[in-house]
């Protein structure tokens, strides 16, 4: 900063003035008006007024340079607005800080490199991961949300298009660069144990894709089943996440795809490329195959995989529901299930018995047969029966009020519904087919499904040596899957999908991945798990700053515990009612 002194016909004023550039260009800015002539005599108290600016200047420069200078900005009514941009997002900072530490900049450069492309991937990428997790929307908007940054995108909308090619063809090296570099930033990774679970992502169109018979592929929008009972085109996304919650890789496949046979592709990859040979796998039982299953009982691999009691044969269903053979979880005290409270809110107790269960199989090639044998741990648990209860009474109250009042809605109901407790008859008087129908309640079907209440049951290998409680404790986890695809479906908003490219909506999918590995890191390892995805992500969203040209930041975002706490991970601190110029600049470079 330097002094200025104006003369003007009638006065002569002081001013403390700064240069800069803005848009390219040197300019000045006032900082602080110091007076007229009198005013500055007053000021100087006896002492020369010129010298006593110019001291008075330096003492402030001295000031700002080390950051503890006091700082103006002149305010002046009926003044216009000029047209460049002044609140930015600095909340942002924290998930670039993330990226920068798996180094995925440095990763970004050799693709670069590889495929001789001139635009910056790195900062393409960058963008697409901060507006994923803040603004998600499609490739355009988040084109235009990633200018909210201080780092101004220097880079067209059509190379971010050509950057999904690359990030598609890259998707295989870009999981397995994360999982090594992920390494430095999560403290304990249990990849001992592994979850698999699939799910699906919808788009807005009415067709789906045509299959290239001349090539044998399929096409990859297809319409198939629904997680969300929506009548259009979907893809299926199978997802590896490990023990503590960290997804591991993904793949992405046609819609109408069996999920259970994208199990063992994924796996084999995973397995090649990331070194794993020894783990438990933990799945559910759309997804425990029997050629599943077999496969993970091979060298040091087993699983733990969900059993329906309803698709039992005859046998081991009629052992399950036994009331014998049953104990108490945590001791070896025998229980008989028939002199416990069924429905008693009270017990929060969980009672178990094991049973063995030989399956068989005819192996296609050579014809020969192939055993399973396994311990199915079946489990009844009071709170879990008195939910199953609830749902059920619901369902009913709405199929009895159907039969009695709203027949004309019984053609609308879902078969998983209340639709399946009511029977329906077309007959005539005189007992012949007819048009016309008439409802009934199925009592029968209440009875037979009340016999599951409070039952859950797992199937493992016969060779696995762990007990009762440690097998349903890592069942438990199968929770953290179920919540990394509400994260990408609900705060990510991964669906709908705007792409239709194949290799673009490959590319976005890895977008959402590498999004959800940073935002996991963020919340397991730099916030250690205290807040909420919903708090998080507000909490980053504002963190707004206004520049103020030539002098730096000023913070207009409340403090909280959650910034805070984002702070004191790194040697910088936000939290600030401003921050120069020169300090922002030691932390980021935009």
């Amino acid at each position: 900063m330097r002094l200025s002194i104006t003369h003007t016909k009638n006065n002569t004023y002081f001013y403390m003035i700064k240069s800069f550039r803005s848009n390219g260009k040197n300019t000045t800015r006032i900082i602080e008006c110091l007076g007229n002539l009198k005013e500055v005599e007053k000021r100087a108290n006896g002492e020369d007024p010129v010298s006593w600016a110019k001291q008075y200047v330096e003492q402030k420069t001295k000031e700002e340079n080390e950051n503890k200078g006091t700082y103006y900005e002149k305010l002046v009514e009926g003044e216009e607005l000029d047209s460049e941009q002044k609140i930015y997002n600095i909340g942002h900072i924290f998930i670039r800080k993330i990226f920068e530490e798996l180094e995925l900049n440095k990763l970004c450069k050799d693709i670069k490199k590889k495929y001789k492309i001139e635009y910056e991937l790195s900062d393409i990428l960058e963008d697409l991961i901060c507006t994923r997790i803040m603004y998600p929307s499609s490739k355009l908007s988040s084109y235009e949300d990633s200018k909210k940054f201080l780092r101004q995108p220097k880079y067209e909308i059509y190379d971010v298009y050509r950057a999904l090619d690359i990030i598609a063809k890259e998707k295989e090296n870009i999981e397995k660069w994360c999982y090594e570099k992920s390494a430095n930033l999560i403290k304990t990774r249990n990849t001992k144990v592994l979850y698999y679970d699939c799910t699906n992502y919808f788009f807005e169109v009415e067709m789906e894709d045509n299959d290239d018979l001349e090539n044998n592929k399929k096409g990859l929008r297809k319409y198939g089943a629904s997680k969300e009972n929506r009548p259009l085109p979907i893809v299926e996304m199978g997802l590896f996440i490990d023990g503590t919650g960290f997804p591991l890789a993904f793949n992405i496949h046609p819609g109408n795809t069996n999920e259970q046979t994208t199990l063992r592709p994924l796996e084999k990859q995973i397995m090649k490329d990331f070194q794993l040979s020894k783990f438990l796998i933990c799945t559910d039982a759309g997804l425990g195959s029997f050629n599943n299953r077999i496969f993970n009982t091979k060298g040091d691999r087993i699983y733990i995989v969900t059993q329906s009691l309803k698709q039992l044969s005859a046998e081991y269903q009629a052992d399950a529901l036994s009331p014998m053979g049953w104990h108490l979880l945590g001791s070896n005290k025998s229980v008989n299930i028939n002199e416990i409270n069924k429905y008693d809110s009270k017990n929060k107790n969980i009672y178990y018995k094991e049973i063995l269960i030989k399956r068989t199989k005819t192996d296609p090639k050579t014809k020969g047969k192939i055993t399973l044998n396994e311990r199915m741990i079946v489990t009844f648990s009071p709170k879990y029966a008195i939910y199953q209860k609830n749902i059920r009474d619901a369902q009913i109250t709405r199929a009895k009020e159907i039969i009695n009042n709203h027949p004309e809605q019984y053609s609308k109901l879902s078969q998983n519904n209340a639709k399946r407790f009511i029977q329906k008859e077309n007959i005539t008087n005189d007992g012949e087919c007819a048009e016309k129908y008439k409802l009934y309640y199925k009592e029968s079907l209440e009875k037979y499904e009340s016999q599951f209440d409070g039952l859950y049951a797992l199937c493992v290998p016969e060779k696995i040596n762990g007990n009762i409680e440690e097998i349903l404790q890592i069942s438990k986890g199968r929770w953290e899957i179920e919540e990394s695809f509400r994260i990408m479906k609900s705060e990510f908003k991964a669906r709908p999908v705007y792409l239709h490219l194949e290799e673009r909506i490959k590319a976005h999918f890895t977008i959402c991945y590498i999004s959800l590995l940073i935002y996991r890191i963020l919340e397991k390892e730099k916030l250690k798990e205290k807040y909420t995805t919903e708090d998080i992500i507000s909490t980053l969203k504002g963190m707004l700053s206004n520049k103020i040209d030539g002098l730096g930041f000023k913070q207009l975002y409340k403090k909280t515990e959650i910034s805070t706490a984002l702070n004191n991970n790194y040697d910088f601190d936000l939290d600030q009612k401003f921050i120069s110029l020169k300090s922002f600049k030691k932390f980021l470079k935009f």
